[in-house]
């Protein structure tokens, strides 16, 4: 009940988002010392240098991304895999990249120890393009085609700081789709802004100061 009072007292107030956050416990992201302060609205150590974000954070990133029950989710930034199961009791599929293996491996751990069969995680430079075919594929080591068709997402959420919203990211956005993400420098206080995609181009709406670590290319070495 204290969980869920903190979150409404931050902002969070979509039924929605609240049930799903009541369903996931985050004590199953959360390992060795600090297991204990699970549901402490405070930001911990994951490994990698990566930490989980404090429960208020994700709700307010999750209700502002407004996720449909049918719509298929890009999420960049796996961690833990807190938010990203979060996120699979709203969409109809859920899609998790990090540039760290070992956290992709721990995280698609717990899906499995939850049964979230609507999330598909894999090791990936989330700071690119993501491929058009199947995602299962990719992560079994199928070879890029690059006459495939460029993968769509009705909904992106970057949990890593870009000094602006990534192009490439941008582009995989569908028209009516929302990214929503933190931007600005990595050392600085950013902002969490929305991107919304229409026929025009692109909106813009600032919702928030975060802090989050920063996206980076490349792959992780763990």
């Amino acid at each position: 009940m204290q969980f869920v009072y903190t979150l409404r007292s931050n902002g969070v107030t979509d039924p929605r988002v609240l049930s799903a956050m009541e369903r996931v416990n985050r004590a199953l992201f959360v390992r060795g010392l600090f297991a204990g302060r699970a549901y402490e609205d405070v930001p911990l150590p994951i490994g990698c240098g990566q930490t989980i974000s404090q429960p208020s954070v994700v709700g307010q990133m999750t209700q502002a991304l407004r996720v449909g029950p049918r719509d298929t989710v890009l999420e960049i930034g796996t961690g833990s895999g807190y938010q990203a199961a979060i996120l699979s009791h709203l969409a109809r599929r859920v899609i998790t990249v990090d540039r760290h293996r070992r956290l992709v491996i721990e995280a698609q751990a717990v899906f499995d120890h939850l049964r979230l069969s609507n999330i598909t995680a894999m090791t990936a430079d989330g700071s690119r393009e993501l491929p058009g075919h199947d995602m299962a594929e990719r992560a079994a080591g199928a070879t890029d085609d690059p006459d495939r068709p460029r993968r769509m997402f009705d909904r992106i959420l970057v949990t890593a700081a870009a000094e602006d919203p990534p192009r490439l990211l941008l582009a995989q956005l569908r028209i009516g789709g929302i990214m929503v993400l933190p931007v600005g420098q990595s050392d600085a206080v950013q902002s969490l802004i929305r991107v919304t995609r229409s026929d025009a181009g692109y909106d813009y709406e600032e919702l928030r100061p975060v802090r989050f670590v920063p996206l980076i290319e490349g792959l992780g070495q763990d």
